[in-house]
């Protein structure tokens, strides 16, 4: 292991968003911990995920709008890490670039956020809640077929704002990143994976560099959680054996201890008409991952994500 008198200084990637700063100040101070005398230095750069704010994310081109301005960053040695989170990294990296480091996961769940303190079910009907991400939107009106899904844009902070100035009667957000922002409060429900499974990845952080820079993987080495990187992967594999994206309405759950990984997944036509669930146990997360697309596949999969592939 490298000692901390021979660490280069670190510079990370970070877009100006509250929670990418503070992602990435976490990873940085867990690396601290480790190598007091580490220095490290952050780079913002603004996406086009961020500056685009008036439209759905699936009409501009998925989530991977808020990670290719950072991993040109990276291809060009400009920086020498990104911080992600990993459910808005596409599920192939392009080349020369690695998830050097997966740290322990937060809390992979969803929360509703209401003015009025509702619940999903005590929501009046035909209530409007705010989302952006077919996947919550197809489990929402899968549960409650009344909702008005309204798209809903902008940082953490923005989108409860909103919500609390009465723009919608409730949003959905990522429980881990409310967390992280320390904005709990505003929480009203937090909503059970039997009625919204998360985004594949969802909760978890991915710290990317170039694949041969071993130095810094090196580095990031130390923060890594084995049980973490094996439950995602089995639900980024999931994603991938579809052949979705990040934008479709696919969602995925696996829980990975030392005797194996226990992945749920889920395929749905955007409206909620139409559910697919599958269920899988094994060793190795890329199989699993396949094993369980498979499943999905079997009973209709294929042609739900064409059909919304289309749409979008």
């Amino acid at each position: 292991m490298l000692t901390p008198s021979l660490m280069k200084t670190l510079v990370f990637a970070t877009r100006p968003s509250s929670l990418a700063r503070w992602q990435t100040q976490w990873v940085i101070q867990a690396l601290q911990q480790v190598y007091p005398e580490l220095e490290c230095q952050e780079k913002i750069i603004t996406t086009q995920g961020d500056r685009i704010l008036d439209r759905p994310l699936p009409e501009i081109g998925g989530k991977g709008l808020f990670t290719q301005e950072l991993e040109a960053e990276l291809l060009t040695g400009q920086v020498h890490a990104a911080v992600h989170s990993l459910k808005d990294l596409p599920v192939e990296n392009p080349p020369g670039l690695i998830i050097g480091a997966v740290p322990a996961r937060a809390d992979c769940g969803d929360v509703l956020v209401s003015r009025q303190a509702h619940s999903l079910d005590s929501l009046p009907p035909s209530a409007i809640v705010g989302t952006s991400s077919l996947r919550r939107g197809a489990q929402l009106l899968a549960y409650r077929p009344d909702l008005e899904i309204r798209p809903l844009r902008g940082n953490v902070d923005t989108r409860i704002r909103k919500a609390m100035d009465g723009e919608y009667d409730a949003i959905v957000l990522a429980s881990a990143g409310v967390t992280r922002l320390g904005l709990e409060s505003h929480v009203s429900q937090y909503l059970p994976l039997e009625i919204m499974l998360p985004a594949p990845g969802q909760g978890a952080l991915a710290v990317q560099c170039q694949a041969d820079d071993g130095e810094t993987l090196e580095i990031l080495a130390v923060i890594e959680d084995p049980d973490t990187r094996s439950a995602t992967t089995a639900e980024r594999a999931f994603l991938t054996h579809l052949g979705g994206g990040c934008s479709l309405p696919v969602a995925a759950f696996a829980n990975a201890d030392g005797s194996g990984i226990e992945l749920q997944g889920l395929v749905s036509s955007t409206d909620g008409k139409t559910v697919i669930h599958c269920r899988g146990w094994g060793q190795d997360p890329e199989e699993l991952g396949q094993e369980c697309a498979l499943q999905a596949i079997d009973q209709g999969a294929a042609e739900i994500l064409r059909l919304e592939s289309h749409d979008v």
